[in-house]
Parts: structure tokens; C-alpha cells; sequence
């Protein structure tokens, strides 16, 4: 009997202990390694769905208040500056083509437009991040008259359909853009608006053109070419882009290989408090063992001493 209650009390430490380890394996499983399903690829017969945030189109417009209606200019770029609503984008266009675009800070834009030789009716639009256009802005008319004749008959055009693009930081960004008159072949210099030095690129003919740039770390950055062929004859365009997500060294975000995965941190505070709440009972029952063993063992010494 005496040995059923020795090995009944020293299980009992044993089973609690046992219980903890349990308990924290069970909290502490590791799930820092947690990689999304891949994406099946479309089957025959299959549907496509795709979600758009809805909202109204900007209600207030930009103005242009410089250069005043009939100012004559013998230089080009000119600064075309102006007020709007903070936070969209504003496209410039010289008779109705699109010469430049920024971003409104503080209520008001500022770019550097190209003129075109004789008359140029500048106006400017605003547009949302959805690229919903706003109300159409004043048009003022200016002149241009290039005293130097270097552009007699050879005047350079340097627009695009887009005054914004974007990419993935960490991917390339392409951009297309539409070279037109001078005579060839012609140089352009980039800049990307990240602090890098300016890209040069050379092009033989007139035409489409696409400038090509991978952005480091997300942001809105300003992005301006400037074109000039083989008579000096240039061009200017101010552009918008940006570089989407987030980029951080030490990110917890990690890829798998096909674009996806994630990493995450388990805290582990839960099983710490269960093995300090357990602490103390574990110790209790311990020294009851020590003693209920103590006590067996002193009864059987007992049991010996009046057997002999």
C-alpha cells in the first residue's frame, strides 16, 4: 500500500510538468513560415471578376495664372504655373496635346512646357487617382517666336497618352512616348526624379520611343526628358510616376518564389504566463513527493526494525 502512494505522488510532478510542455509546444508551433496557396490557373469556361472603388470625379478644377493671356515668348520651356486641388494630378496641354504633367502640392503646380512655333493655346486638367478628369481650367493663348531659327522647319514635338504610370518598386516601368519632327538622330536625357544620375539614350528616327526605369523604393517621383537632334532643336516633357508598395530592408514580407508568401512573428507571452502560473503548484506538489516519500520510507525502516 505504502508503495501505490510513493508512486501515485511522485507521478503526480511528472504529469504536471509533462501538461506545461504540452502547453507551450502547442503555443509555440511554429507558423513563422506561412506561404499562401498559389493562384490555379484560369480553367476553359471560367469567369473573371474584378472590383472598382467608385467614386465621383474631382468637382473643382485648375487655373492657369502664368503666363497671362497674349504674353509672347522667344525662348522655350516657359514655366507654366497655376492653382488646383491638392493631391491630383494636373496635365498641361498645348493645343490640345499633352505637354506635361505634375502633381498639385499645396494648392498649386508648376512645370516647365515647351512651345510650339507661333501661336499656343495652353490649358490644363486635373485628374483623381482613378484617373477621373475634373473640370477643364481657363486657356490662355501665348506666341512663340524663335529668334535663334534654329527650329525654322524643324520643329520638335515630345508628348505622351500618359502623364502618369506606374509599377511595382523592384519592377521595371515602361514608358511610351511620341517623338516627332527635327531631324534625326536624336539624344535624350532622363531624369527619374530618385537622385540617380541622368539616363542618356539615343534614337536614329521620329516616332514611338519608350524609356524604360526600375525604382528602388515606392514613392511619386518627377521625371523629366529633354530631346535634342542633330541641329540642337529641343524639346521638354515633365512626367509623373510612380513607384507602388512598400520596400524595407528589413521587412517581414518575403517571397516563395511565385510572388506570394508571408512571414510572421508568434509572441509567445500566452505560454510564458501559463508556465509561471504552473510554477508554483508544480513546486507544491514537489515537496509534498519529497515528503510522502520521506514518510514511506520511515515506515518501512519501521516495519524492518520490528521484523528483526
Amino acid at each position: 500500500m505504502a508503495d501505490k502512494i510513493r508512486l501515485s505522488a511522485q507521478s503526480i510532478p511528472l504529469i504536471i510538468i509533462g501538461a506545461c510542455l504540452l502547453a507551450l509546444f502547442a503555443f509555440m508551433k511554429p507558423t513563422y513560415a506561412i506561404t499562401s496557396l498559389p493562384t490555379p490557373a484560369p480553367k476553359p469556361g471560367s469567369y473573371g471578376l474584378e472590383a472598382t472603388k467608385l467614386q465621383a470625379p474631382p468637382t473643382q478644377g485648375a487655373t492657369i495664372t502664368t503666363p497671362g493671356n497674349g504674353a509672347s515668348y522667344s525662348t522655350s520651356p516657359i514655366t507654366v504655373t497655376g492653382i488646383c486641388p491638392t493631391g491630383l494630378l494636373v496635365q498641361v496641354y498645348n493645343n490640345s496635346v499633352m505637354v506635361g504633367s505634375v502633381m498639385c502640392v499645396n494648392g498649386s503646380f508648376s512645370m516647365q512646357v515647351s512651345l510650339f512655333a507661333g501661336t499656343n493655346e495652353l490649358s490644363a486638367s486635373v485628374f483623381d487617382e482613378l484617373d477621373q478628369a475634373g473640370p477643364a481650367s481657363n486657356v490662355t493663348t501665348v506666341n512663340y517666336t524663335d529668334t535663334s531659327f534654329k527650329a525654322f522647319g524643324s520643329l520638335i514635338t515630345l508628348t505622351s497618352s500618359y502623364g502618369r504610370r506606374s509599377a511595382p518598386a523592384g519592377a521595371q516601368l515602361a514608358w511610351p512616348l511620341q517623338l516627332s519632327g527635327g531631324n534625326g538622330p536624336y539624344a535624350f536625357s532622363i531624369d527619374w526624379g530618385d537622385g540617380g544620375a541622368s539616363e542618356l539614350k539615343s534614337q536614329s528616327l521620329a516616332g514611338l520611343v519608350s524609356i524604360l526605369h526600375t525604382y528602388k523604393k515606392a514613392g511619386v517621383y518627377t521625371v523629366n526628358v529633354k530631346v535634342t537632334d542633330t541641329n540642337g532643336v529641343s524639346a521638354f516633357l515633365q512626367l509623373v510616376a510612380l513607384g507602388n508598395g512598400k520596400v524595407d530592408a528589413a521587412s517581414t514580407n518575403t517571397s516563395n518564389g511565385n510572388g506570394t508568401g508571408m512571414t510572421q512573428t508568434k509572441v509567445v507571452w500566452i505560454p510564458a504566463a501559463i508556465a509561471v502560473v504552473l510554477l508554483l503548484p508544480a513546486f507544491w506538489l514537489g515537496r509534498q513527493s519529497q515528503i510522502v516519500s520521506l514518510r514511506n520510507k520511515m515506515l518501512k525502516e519501521q516495519a524492518k526494525a520490528k521484523e528483526a
